[in-house]
Protein backbone atom coordinates (compact mmCIF):
# COMPACT_ATOMS: atom_id res chain seq x y z
CA UNK A 1 0.00 0.00 0.00
CA UNK A 2 2.59 2.30 0.40
CA UNK A 3 4.23 2.09 -2.88
CA UNK A 4 0.24 3.28 -4.29
CA UNK A 5 0.20 6.18 -1.61
CA UNK A 6 3.84 7.41 -3.02
CA UNK A 7 2.56 7.08 -6.48
CA UNK A 8 -0.68 9.20 -5.97
CA UNK A 9 1.64 11.48 -3.60
CA UNK A 10 3.99 11.95 -6.79
CA UNK A 11 0.91 12.92 -9.36
CA UNK A 12 -0.47 15.43 -6.93
CA UNK A 13 2.96 17.35 -6.37
CA UNK A 14 3.43 16.79 -10.46
CA UNK A 15 -0.01 18.58 -10.49
CA UNK A 16 0.45 20.98 -7.52
CA UNK A 17 4.02 22.72 -8.48
CA UNK A 18 2.81 22.85 -12.28
CA UNK A 19 -0.06 24.68 -11.47
CA UNK A 20 2.05 27.12 -9.20
CA UNK A 21 4.28 27.87 -11.62
CA UNK A 22 1.83 28.32 -13.67
CA UNK A 23 0.16 31.32 -11.41
CA UNK A 24 3.43 32.43 -11.05
CA UNK A 25 3.86 33.37 -14.55
CA UNK A 26 0.57 34.14 -14.90
CA UNK A 27 1.21 37.10 -12.14
CA UNK A 28 4.62 37.84 -13.39
CA UNK A 29 5.26 41.79 -13.91
CA UNK A 30 4.42 42.67 -17.35
CA UNK A 31 7.65 41.59 -19.31
CA UNK A 32 9.32 44.12 -21.66
CA UNK A 33 7.52 45.24 -24.68
CA UNK A 34 9.06 43.44 -27.94
CA UNK A 35 6.80 44.21 -30.79
CA UNK A 36 8.71 42.07 -33.23
CA UNK A 37 7.22 40.98 -36.28
CA UNK A 38 5.61 38.89 -37.67
CA UNK A 39 3.57 38.03 -35.29
CA UNK A 40 0.76 35.00 -36.05
CA UNK A 41 -1.70 36.62 -33.83
CA UNK A 42 -2.25 39.20 -37.39
CA UNK A 43 -4.93 37.98 -39.33
CA UNK A 44 -4.49 37.80 -42.90
CA UNK A 45 -2.27 39.19 -45.55
CA UNK A 46 -0.24 41.48 -42.67
CA UNK A 47 1.18 38.04 -41.19
CA UNK A 48 2.37 37.22 -44.25
CA UNK A 49 4.10 40.19 -44.96
CA UNK A 50 5.50 41.11 -41.49
CA UNK A 51 2.85 43.96 -40.87
CA UNK A 52 0.96 45.00 -37.93
CA UNK A 53 -2.55 46.81 -36.80
CA UNK A 54 -0.05 49.91 -36.81
CA UNK A 55 -0.56 49.83 -40.36
CA UNK A 56 -4.21 51.24 -40.32
CA UNK A 57 -5.13 54.95 -40.14
CA UNK A 58 -5.94 55.59 -36.73
CA UNK A 59 -5.99 52.25 -35.45
CA UNK A 60 -6.96 52.93 -31.85
CA UNK A 61 -10.50 53.50 -33.48
CA UNK A 62 -10.87 50.42 -34.57
CA UNK A 63 -11.76 46.70 -33.19
CA UNK A 64 -8.75 44.54 -32.87
CA UNK A 65 -9.08 41.31 -34.66
CA UNK A 66 -6.42 38.44 -33.53
CA UNK A 67 -6.08 34.96 -35.10
CA UNK A 68 -5.77 33.07 -32.35
CA UNK A 69 -5.72 29.91 -34.76
CA UNK A 70 -2.58 31.46 -36.00
CA UNK A 71 -1.19 31.68 -32.59
CA UNK A 72 -2.11 28.30 -31.36
CA UNK A 73 -0.48 26.62 -34.92
CA UNK A 74 2.75 28.34 -34.21
CA UNK A 75 2.62 27.52 -30.83
CA UNK A 76 2.12 23.43 -31.76
CA UNK A 77 4.98 23.58 -34.58
CA UNK A 78 6.69 24.66 -31.28
CA UNK A 79 5.88 22.16 -29.30
CA UNK A 80 5.68 19.17 -31.44
CA UNK A 81 8.60 19.67 -33.41
CA UNK A 82 10.55 22.52 -32.12
CA UNK A 83 10.67 24.37 -34.75
CA UNK A 84 12.96 26.52 -33.49
CA UNK A 85 15.95 24.55 -32.55
CA UNK A 86 15.18 22.75 -35.80
CA UNK A 87 16.04 25.69 -37.82
CA UNK A 88 18.94 26.70 -35.75
CA UNK A 89 20.79 23.92 -34.41
CA UNK A 90 19.55 21.29 -36.24
CA UNK A 91 22.29 18.75 -34.97
CA UNK A 92 21.16 19.50 -31.31
CA UNK A 93 17.86 19.16 -32.19
CA UNK A 94 18.18 15.86 -33.08
CA UNK A 95 19.24 14.53 -29.75
CA UNK A 96 16.64 16.59 -28.16
CA UNK A 97 13.67 15.94 -30.32
CA UNK A 98 14.60 12.00 -30.06
CA UNK A 99 14.63 13.00 -26.14
CA UNK A 100 11.12 15.13 -25.85
CA UNK A 101 9.71 13.12 -28.97
CA UNK A 102 9.91 10.02 -26.18
CA UNK A 103 8.19 11.56 -23.70
CA UNK A 104 5.55 12.55 -25.14
CA UNK A 105 5.20 8.60 -26.57
CA UNK A 106 5.22 7.48 -23.06
CA UNK A 107 2.29 10.14 -22.43
CA UNK A 108 0.11 8.50 -25.13
CA UNK A 109 1.63 5.08 -23.36
CA UNK A 110 0.04 6.50 -20.08
CA UNK A 111 -3.20 6.39 -21.76
CA UNK A 112 -3.06 3.01 -23.11
CA UNK A 113 -2.53 2.14 -19.47
CA UNK A 114 -5.31 3.37 -18.29
CA UNK A 115 -7.42 2.41 -20.85
CA UNK A 116 -6.33 -1.39 -20.29
CA UNK A 117 -6.97 -1.24 -16.36
CA UNK A 118 -10.49 0.33 -17.46
CA UNK A 119 -10.74 -2.77 -19.64
CA UNK A 120 -10.28 -5.16 -16.99
CA UNK A 121 -11.94 -3.57 -14.45
CA UNK A 122 -14.80 -3.62 -16.43
CA UNK A 123 -14.34 -7.71 -16.77
CA UNK A 124 -12.88 -7.88 -19.93
CA UNK A 125 -8.95 -9.21 -20.09
CA UNK A 126 -6.57 -7.68 -22.33
CA UNK A 127 -4.13 -10.31 -21.34
CA UNK A 128 -3.62 -13.45 -19.64
CA UNK A 129 -0.89 -16.41 -19.50
CA UNK A 130 -2.80 -17.84 -21.96
CA UNK A 131 -2.27 -15.02 -24.59
CA UNK A 132 -3.50 -11.80 -25.52
CA UNK A 133 -7.58 -11.26 -26.14
CA UNK A 134 -9.20 -12.00 -29.29
CA UNK A 135 -11.43 -9.02 -28.95
CA UNK A 136 -10.56 -6.31 -31.25
CA UNK A 137 -10.27 -3.44 -28.42
CA UNK A 138 -8.57 -5.65 -26.40
CA UNK A 139 -6.22 -6.72 -28.75
CA UNK A 140 -5.49 -3.17 -29.78
CA UNK A 141 -4.93 -1.75 -26.60
CA UNK A 142 -2.53 -4.50 -25.61
CA UNK A 143 -0.18 -3.97 -28.98
CA UNK A 144 -0.33 -0.29 -28.63
CA UNK A 145 0.50 -0.50 -24.88
CA UNK A 146 3.62 -2.40 -25.97
CA UNK A 147 4.56 -0.78 -28.66
CA UNK A 148 4.17 2.44 -27.04
CA UNK A 149 5.74 1.98 -23.98
CA UNK A 150 9.34 0.55 -25.83
CA UNK A 151 9.46 2.79 -28.17
CA UNK A 152 8.68 6.04 -25.74
CA UNK A 153 10.99 4.80 -23.31
CA UNK A 154 13.67 4.01 -25.86
CA UNK A 155 13.52 6.98 -27.40
CA UNK A 156 14.05 8.76 -24.64
CA UNK A 157 16.94 6.76 -23.51
CA UNK A 158 18.43 7.54 -26.40
CA UNK A 159 17.86 10.78 -26.64
CA UNK A 160 19.07 11.79 -22.95
CA UNK A 161 22.24 9.82 -23.50
CA UNK A 162 23.03 11.79 -26.51
CA UNK A 163 21.94 14.89 -25.23
CA UNK A 164 24.83 14.13 -22.82
CA UNK A 165 27.37 12.92 -24.40
CA UNK A 166 26.91 16.04 -27.04
CA UNK A 167 26.93 18.42 -23.73
CA UNK A 168 29.92 17.33 -22.63
CA UNK A 169 31.81 17.04 -26.06
CA UNK A 170 31.13 20.59 -27.82
CA UNK A 171 32.98 23.00 -26.81
CA UNK A 172 30.77 25.73 -26.94
CA UNK A 173 27.87 24.74 -25.67
CA UNK A 174 29.78 23.08 -22.23
CA UNK A 175 30.68 26.89 -21.72
CA UNK A 176 26.72 27.47 -20.51
CA UNK A 177 25.64 23.96 -19.13
CA UNK A 178 25.20 24.20 -15.36
CA UNK A 179 25.67 20.69 -13.18
CA UNK A 180 21.98 20.79 -12.41
CA UNK A 181 21.41 20.70 -16.07
CA UNK A 182 23.94 17.39 -16.32
CA UNK A 183 22.05 15.74 -13.42
CA UNK A 184 18.53 16.45 -14.86
CA UNK A 185 19.43 14.78 -18.32
CA UNK A 186 21.11 11.67 -16.10
CA UNK A 187 17.41 11.62 -13.92
CA UNK A 188 16.03 11.57 -17.21
CA UNK A 189 18.17 8.69 -18.75
CA UNK A 190 17.65 6.68 -15.32
CA UNK A 191 14.30 7.15 -15.43
CA UNK A 192 13.76 5.46 -19.07
CA UNK A 193 16.57 3.26 -18.30
CA UNK A 194 15.15 1.67 -15.38
CA UNK A 195 11.62 1.65 -17.33
CA UNK A 196 13.31 -0.34 -20.56
CA UNK A 197 14.52 -3.09 -17.33
CA UNK A 198 11.23 -3.56 -16.52
CA UNK A 199 9.51 -3.87 -20.00
CA UNK A 200 12.53 -7.14 -20.37
CA UNK A 201 10.46 -8.85 -18.02
CA UNK A 202 7.57 -7.82 -18.78
CA UNK A 203 7.48 -7.34 -22.88
CA UNK A 204 3.68 -6.82 -22.57
CA UNK A 205 3.57 -4.42 -19.80
CA UNK A 206 1.12 -6.71 -18.25
CA UNK A 207 2.26 -5.87 -14.81
CA UNK A 208 2.37 -2.19 -15.16
CA UNK A 209 -1.39 -2.76 -15.85
CA UNK A 210 -1.82 -4.36 -12.95
CA UNK A 211 -0.51 -1.12 -10.92
CA UNK A 212 -2.69 0.79 -12.43
CA UNK A 213 -5.41 -1.26 -11.34
CA UNK A 214 -4.17 -1.69 -7.96
CA UNK A 215 -3.86 2.25 -7.77
CA UNK A 216 -7.22 3.15 -9.36
CA UNK A 217 -8.75 0.39 -7.14
CA UNK A 218 -7.09 1.93 -4.13
CA UNK A 219 -5.16 -1.32 -3.30
CA UNK A 220 -1.46 -2.65 -2.65
CA UNK A 221 0.44 -2.58 -5.93
CA UNK A 222 2.11 -5.61 -6.40
CA UNK A 223 4.93 -5.64 -8.76
CA UNK A 224 8.57 -7.01 -9.04
CA UNK A 225 12.00 -5.45 -8.13
CA UNK A 226 12.74 -3.76 -11.13
CA UNK A 227 9.11 -2.84 -11.70
CA UNK A 228 8.90 -1.17 -8.25
CA UNK A 229 12.54 0.29 -8.53
CA UNK A 230 11.63 1.81 -11.76
CA UNK A 231 8.15 3.36 -10.15
CA UNK A 232 9.97 4.98 -7.04
CA UNK A 233 12.41 6.55 -9.81
CA UNK A 234 9.69 7.55 -12.06
CA UNK A 235 7.94 8.99 -8.85
CA UNK A 236 10.59 10.52 -7.84
CA UNK A 237 11.37 12.17 -11.10
CA UNK A 238 7.56 13.46 -11.30
CA UNK A 239 8.18 15.11 -8.08
CA UNK A 240 11.74 17.01 -9.19
CA UNK A 241 10.34 17.89 -12.94
CA UNK A 242 8.03 21.06 -11.94
CA UNK A 243 10.65 22.34 -9.75
CA UNK A 244 13.40 22.77 -11.89
CA UNK A 245 14.22 24.72 -15.39
CA UNK A 246 12.53 21.70 -17.05
CA UNK A 247 9.10 22.70 -16.23
CA UNK A 248 9.40 25.28 -19.47
CA UNK A 249 6.24 23.01 -20.78
CA UNK A 250 4.36 25.65 -18.68
CA UNK A 251 6.97 28.32 -19.42
CA UNK A 252 6.46 28.60 -23.27
CA UNK A 253 3.16 29.39 -23.30
CA UNK A 254 3.45 32.60 -21.26
CA UNK A 255 6.69 33.37 -23.04
CA UNK A 256 5.11 33.19 -26.44
CA UNK A 257 1.81 34.86 -25.92
CA UNK A 258 2.93 37.55 -22.72
CA UNK A 259 6.65 38.35 -23.92
CA UNK A 260 7.35 37.26 -27.94
CA UNK A 261 3.51 38.23 -29.09
CA UNK A 262 2.17 40.45 -26.76
CA UNK A 263 1.55 43.39 -29.24
CA UNK A 264 -1.53 44.85 -26.99
CA UNK A 265 -1.90 48.45 -27.13
CA UNK A 266 -1.96 50.31 -24.63
CA UNK A 267 -4.61 53.19 -24.54
CA UNK A 268 -6.17 55.27 -22.16
CA UNK A 269 -8.33 53.75 -19.94
CA UNK A 270 -7.60 50.28 -20.64
CA UNK A 271 -6.43 47.12 -18.63
CA UNK A 272 -2.97 47.13 -19.92
CA UNK A 273 -2.64 50.99 -18.62
CA UNK A 274 -3.40 49.47 -15.35
CA UNK A 275 -1.04 46.71 -15.27
CA UNK A 276 1.98 49.67 -16.62
CA UNK A 277 0.51 51.97 -13.78
CA UNK A 278 0.57 48.98 -11.38
CA UNK A 279 4.07 48.05 -12.26
CA UNK A 280 5.46 51.47 -12.02
CA UNK A 281 4.45 52.20 -8.71
CA UNK A 282 5.85 48.63 -7.68
CA UNK A 283 9.87 49.60 -8.38
CA UNK A 284 12.37 47.18 -7.08
CA UNK A 285 14.09 48.34 -4.38
CA UNK A 286 17.41 45.99 -4.53
CA UNK A 287 20.02 47.48 -7.25
CA UNK A 288 21.78 45.01 -9.50
CA UNK A 289 23.67 41.95 -8.08
CA UNK A 290 26.48 41.67 -11.21
CA UNK A 291 29.80 42.14 -9.39
CA UNK A 292 31.15 45.27 -11.75
CA UNK A 293 28.20 47.31 -10.16
CA UNK A 294 29.37 47.28 -6.97
CA UNK A 295 32.48 48.88 -7.45
CA UNK A 296 33.76 51.83 -6.14
CA UNK A 297 34.43 53.13 -10.22
CA UNK A 298 31.11 51.90 -11.37
CA UNK A 299 29.29 53.68 -8.96
CA UNK A 300 31.48 57.42 -9.66
CA UNK A 301 30.88 56.59 -13.44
Amino acid sequence: MLLTVFMYTAITAFVFFSLRKAWQYAHNPLANRWELYPVPGEPGARRRHGGSYYEEAEWWTSPRQVSRIGQYKEMLKEMLFMKSLFINRKRFWTFSYAMHLGIYVLGLFTLFLLAGAATEMFGMRVASLDGVSSHPWAAFVYFATAVAGFSGAFLTACGSASLLVYRVSDKALRKYTAGDEYFNLFFILTAAVSGLVAWSTDPGFNYSRGVVIAMLSFTPVRSGVALMAHLLIFGALLIYIPRTKMSHYIGKYFAYHKVLWDNEPNLKGSALERIVEKNLANRPQDGWSSPHTKSTGAEES
